[in-house]
């Protein structure tokens, strides 16, 4: 009954409640009489298809907050509510069985998102592509690439914690990809939940024009429903799994002046953005109900407001008004403008059309494998994707044959012959790399790429035993594909294969990861911290490169500047480094200029303090000479990187280590605790706040990541096992000089020892 019920009008869907039968519902073998065309149409793939593309609204919307905000266990009740699942189970739930988003055994024993789970899911009149993603900051790209191919997005934050660490990290990303958002504060059955609070958050940290469309009905034990302010109705929650909802025009009494007050706020926030609710307001005027929603839905597809919806997902309050509100503000794929590079017109943006009709465009935004081979999750924004059809990838001209098509639900698969325009959709059989973008071979259009932030530390790694070294490789070239911010590099010197990426955690979990699916036994080194270095001075260089060893040798001569870059300039430029021609004439002929860029990369990739990666650096190539017979583009390359190595030590040059924001969460009583071991740790705190109630504490730190190793460990056991921490990068700073000193000694010691 429950699949059966995905294709049933909505109507018909919203009477007959979940897990309901005809035996127990003696109207519901009124339904019978359409049995026989259902059959029909559930049978027949190409008819599914069909109905999917033709007859329903479309949302591609993505789950995103901080950690432990209740992203999953949200999921989870969508799931329940519109009939994919047939039970709940929770995130580390007393059943043990885990969220069905959840479907790694390491995410099951963590208790944590992992990697982003896709899934679909049927509401009243709409189809709905969901992606649960992480909420901790060492798997932020899973967040960046679902928000990269989604139309709009859930932002959930905790009913008492509000805005942390990580919905900073995500409203920058959504605003990134212009993605227009819903949010839900969450957890409003806890101790100490305050949704206003919550709100002025959005609006003071956000900058969001947010408003509450609802008013919860009790908060913390007494939390039963919430009001509708739109349509001025209560709904309240009732049976073991909130599936029963009364729906009633009576207000309680005690909320009348609030919901009075709330709904003139929303009115008020409304005519902020949106020109026909401000004509209303100033006529005193009251909108309708149609006027309402259609400004709601206007605003929020043009990223100038946020609806904000309440509930508690874990007691199974207000999740069917959140999905409503999905529905009536959220837009349609082809309502959300999406752009294409025209690669023969120096990547001049031109807008997609979204119709299934046109010329086929599809991102592969993730990719992973599995026992039967890569999938490829796909979002396609114009054509149609057909089982058995050839398409070609952009990137490398290469042309592919359609084997097979899949939806996805979490680790479940649901094939499928063809996939429409706005459809997110999984392929078997095609290799290819993350970001990569598919046509039918008549198109020179690429999708824009994501985000990919730096890594901030390193592991040097190396199998327990040298039989495992042909798996060791697989898994590395596995990982690395799949996940762009997980880089593996072999050191020239020590020959040690070095893993970086966002964290602790991060790196944990593909150790780990490796045990588990390839047998592999990793023994790692202490971690490293991911050093840069930069210059403080401009410095002049004028350089000879000359060598002569029987026949024609190599000469070349660069003569110019170094000057260090501000942060400002390099965000102007999109590029931590850069490169200035300003020669005149034929002293270094023009072909030679592609060949002394390529000596500045080669300089930049290690300093002289350190070996690390340079950044802050302007190149200004102002003169030179060439010989006639022993210049060579070699030559020139070799002379720039020796120039700029040179330079770049009389530079004064510095060390810079990655500076994280710390968020730490507490028991009041652990306050000094905790303020006194960030400072230990050469911590610059920005806030300490204690919530209303006085419960609990959240101090803010910038601290060094080189200083943060055990601190998860102090934190336990300073808080007696209850506070707890997040950080995320931040940004580069120099280190202090004696700090300077060690490492270069140390560097120097590390090389010396290889040699």
């Amino acid at each position: 009954m429950t699949s059966l019920l995905r294709f049933l009008p909505s109507k018909a869907a919203r009477v007959l409640p979940h897990g309901a039968n005809a035996r127990k519902m003696p109207w519901a073998s009124s339904l019978a009489g359409s049995h026989n065309v259902l059959t029909s149409l559930l049978n027949d793939t190409n008819s599914a298809n069909r109905y999917f593309s033709s007859h329903i609204k479309h949302r591609n919307i993505g789950i995103s907050a901080h950690i432990d905000s209740g992203k999953t266990t949200l999921t989870e009740r969508i799931l329940f509510y519109t009939g994919r699942i047939n039970s709940i189970h929770d995130v580390r739930g007393k059943d043990g069985v885990g969220a069905k988003m959840d479907s790694m055994d390491l995410e099951r024993e963590k208790g944590i998102t992992i990697q982003s789970a896709a899934t679909f899911c049927q509401w009243k009149d709409a189809h709905i592509n969901i992606i649960d993603t992480p909420g901790h900051v060492d798997f932020t790209i899973e967040v960046e690439r679902a928000l990269r191919v989604l139309d709009g997005g859930v932002l959930v934050l905790c009913g008492v914690s509000g805005v942390q660490s990580q919905s900073l990290t995500v409203d920058r990303q959504m605003k990134r990809y212009n993605v227009p958002r819903v949010a839900f504060i969450n957890k409003l059955d806890r101790t100490g939940s305050n949704p206003w609070k919550v709100i002025e958050d959005l609006r003071n940290q956000l900058k969001l024009n947010a408003a509450a469309v609802q008013v919860p009905i009790g908060l913390e034990g007494d939390h039963v429903g919430v009001v509708d302010l739109i349509e001025m109705k209560a709904l309240t929650f009732e049976g073991e799994k909130g599936e029963n909802i009364i729906v009633s025009d009576e207000i309680p009494s005690d909320l009348a002046d609030m919901v009075e007050e709330k709904r003139t706020e929303l009115i008020e926030n409304l005519a902020n953005a949106d020109d026909e609710i401000a004509e209303m307001f100033l006529m005193e005027e009251t909108p309708s109900v149609e006027d309402m929603k259609a400004a709601i839905r206007r605003q929020t597809i043009a990223c100038k407001f946020a609806p904000v919806f309440m509930g508690s997902a874990f007691k199974n309050k207000g999740v069917q008004a959140l999905l409503d509100g999905v529905v009536d503000y959220l837009p349609e794929p082809v309502e959300k403008p999406n752009f294409a590079l025209d690669r023969s017109q120096k990547e001049e943006p031109v807008q997609v059309t979204g119709k299934s009709d046109d010329p086929l465009l599809a991102l592969a935004f993730k990719v992973e494998e599995t026992p039967f081979g890569q999938l490829t999750y796909m979002r396609i924004y114009q054509g149609m994707l057909k089982k058995g059809n050839q398409i070609t990838n952009v990137n490398d001209g290469k042309k592919i044959k359609l084997a097979r098509i899949v939806r996805m639900h979490s680790d479940d698969m649901e094939d499928i012959t063809e996939a429409g325009a706005g459809e997110v959709v999984a392929m078997f059989g095609v290799d290819c790399r993350s970001m990569d973008t598919f046509s039918e071979g008549n198109m020179n259009l690429a999708m824009s790429s994501m985000y990919v932030p730096q890594a901030v530390m390193s592991l040097a790694i190396k199998p327990a035993n040298s039989k495992m070294q042909n798996n060791f490789g697989k898994a590395l070239n596995k990982f690395s594909k799949e996940d762009p911010t997980l880089r593996v590099k072999v050191d020239d010197e020590t020959k040690e294969t070095i893993i970086s990426g966002m964290g602790e955690l991060h790196l944990e979990v593909y150790i780990e990861r490796m045990k588990r699916e390839y047998n592999v036994d990793v023994i790692s080194g202490q971690p490293n911290v991911n050093y840069k270095e930069t210059i403080s001075q401009k410095t002049e260089f004028d350089w000879l490169h000359k060598k002569q060893t029987g026949g024609s040798g190599q000469y070349a001569k660069v003569i110019g500047y170094i000057e260090p870059l501000t942060p400002e300039e390099q965000e102007e430029l999109g590029t931590t480094n850069d490169f200035v021609n300003e020669c005149i004439g034929t002293n270094i002929p023009p072909e030679y200029y592609s060949s002394c860029q390529k000596g500045v990369t080669d300089a930049m990739t290690e300093g002289s303090l350190v070996g690390s990666e340079v950044e802050g650096v302007r190149v200004v190539l102002q003169d030179g000479a060439h010989h006639a017979v022993d210049s060579s583009d070699q030559a020139f390359r070799t002379c720039t990187a020796n120039a700029i190595r040179d330079a770049m030590k009389r530079a004064r040059p510095s060390v810079l280590e990655p500076i994280m924001a710390v968020e730490v969460d507490s028991p009041t009583e652990f306050q000094g605790t905790v303020v006194a071991g960030v400072n230990r740790r050469m911590g610059l705190i920005n806030s300490s706040d204690v919530s209303e109630d006085g419960s609990n504490v959240k101090v803010l730190a910038d601290v060094p990541l080189a200083n943060m190793f055990g601190y998860s460990t102090e934190l336990r056991s300073g808080t007696q096992g209850k506070g707890e921490f997040t950080m995320e990068y931040s940004r580069h700073v120099a280190v202090p000089k004696n700090i300077q000193e060690e490492l270069t000694k140390k560097f120097q010691q590390e090389r010396e020892a290889a040699a």
